[in-house]
């Protein structure tokens, strides 16, 4: 893993529904946390220009910054770390952390091999991001964490009532921590 110990316990991804508020999210946290930038309804000049706005924020409040697109991209800018899918996770020679999007048991073969620093596993619940979309669940999700040989974030559906209705202490959510 980069040098980012402990990995952050909770994780907060940008998106459009919840781009008003954070920079005042992000600066109201308790503890450092992980930062998802993800903004892919932004074209790309003023996608990087939000970037610096809300990583400026981030790292003032000590927290961890992730770009979610390439790992050269993710070097240009000056994240901490990129967010991807299993494969396009390239070897970082450990300067980044590497969180790898998982969804099912061939992703978390494809993560173990890539030796992404942590795997975000969604869908856990419903989200008003895909409603009605077939979830995990808590069985299924505790069955694939399982096979993780790295720490798991819990995401989709996820905020403090059902990060504890789950027992994961590690998460991510779009609209449950914003």
């Amino acid at each position: 893993m980069a040098s980012f110990q402990p990995l952050p316990r909770l994780w907060l991804l940008s998106d459009e529904r919840n781009d008003a508020v954070l920079a005042e999210r992000l600066a109201s946290f308790r503890e450092p946390v992980g930062f998802v930038y993800r903004h892919y309804h932004l074209p790309p000049a003023e996608r990087l220009a939000r970037f610096d706005t809300l990583a400026a924020i981030a790292r003032r409040e000590g927290h961890v910054v992730i770009l979610s697109d390439s790992t050269l991209t993710a070097r240009e800018w000056g994240a901490d770390g990129v967010y991807g899918a299993p494969l396009s996770l390239y070897p970082t020679r450990g300067d980044m952390l590497t969180i790898a999007a998982v969804h099912d048991m061939p992703e978390m073969a494809q993560a173990n091999r890539a030796g992404a620093d942590a795997a975000m596993l969604s869908p856990v619940f419903q989200t008003r991001s895909h409603p009605g979309a077939p979830v995990l669940g808590p069985t299924r999700f505790r069955t694939l964490a399982r096979h993780a040989q790295m720490p798991v974030i819990a995401l989709g559906g996820m905020n403090a009532r059902t990060a504890r209705r789950l027992g994961w202490a590690r998460w991510a959510a779009i609209d449950g921590l914003s």
